[in-house]
């Protein structure tokens, strides 16, 4: 895992003015979200607190930059901290082995040598660092809840053949859980980026709601127009353009 995560970086002397920095710092970012996300699920993370901890890295790169601080080992710390935000505790130690069978498929649990505690050091300074970083302001409104309460509404404004042989919740879900991929994510309000997942995933099956005085989502959130919705969705759908040039 030190080929990976060592700790802050030095500053890099390279910089790059036609912007291809920025593409593969969003590069960076989209992988190692993957990685925070494929790690919570093999810490048997729930959805809330791998959200979380996506979030929690999306808002640390928002001040600081890639050229100075290793992602991975901020990845590490926010998964650290997210257990604790949210209430399921992880131990330093299967995060680690989780890690290192990441990057070492196969490998034995690494040995509680000095290179070990020199690791859960430095996620522990990380996640202080984090801390400070982010004003200790940690918890975060995720738009879970409201993706649940909208899809039992537009259920319920739905035939139930029509429900049924779309998988809409399905892919409101998928297309929620994706989110975090990208700073999308933390960069919506909750509610926002709830619906115009649930707008993307019935648009792509040509679902539609029975019409009236006002369009079906302006009932569920009051203040989103459809500029709001299709500004999301173009966000969304960027995330998987990003996850083809990632593989």
């Amino acid at each position: 895992i030190s080929a990976h995560v060592s700790g802050p970086r030095e500053q890099r002397g390279e910089e790059n003015a036609d912007g291809k920095d920025s593409s593969n710092d969003a590069k960076t970012h989209f992988r190692v979200c993957r990685f925070i996300i494929e790690t919570g699920v093999k810490l048997d993370m729930r959805s809330v607190p791998v959200a979380t901890a996506c979030a929690l890295y999306h808002k640390f790169f928002q001040t600081a930059s890639l050229q100075i601080f290793e992602p991975y080992l901020v990845a590490m710390s926010s998964i650290y901290l997210a257990g604790k935000v949210e209430e399921q505790h992880l131990r330093t130690r299967d995060i680690i082995n989780v890690c290192h069978r990441y990057f070492h498929p196969g490998s034995d649990p690494l040995e509680l040598d000095s290179k070990f505690w020199e690791m859960r050091d430095s996620i522990v300074q990380c996640e202080l660092l984090i801390l400070r970083q982010l004003n200790f302001q940690v918890s975060f409104e995720h738009p879970h809840k409201y993706l649940l309460h909208y899809l039992l509404s537009v259920r319920n404004l739905l035939n139930r053949h029509a429900w049924s042989r779309t998988p809409i919740a399905e892919t409101a879900w998928a297309l929620l859980k994706d989110s975090y991929h990208g700073p999308v994510c933390v960069h919506h309000r909750p509610q926002h980026l709830a619906l115009a997942a649930l707008y993307l995933a019935m648009h792509t099956y040509g679902v539609q709601v029975p019409g009236g005085e006002r369009e079906w989502w302006q009932i569920l959130c009051e203040d989103i127009t459809r500029a709001q919705i299709e500004a999301i969705m173009t966000e969304l759908l960027q995330l998987y353009d990003m996850e083809a040039k990632c593989t």
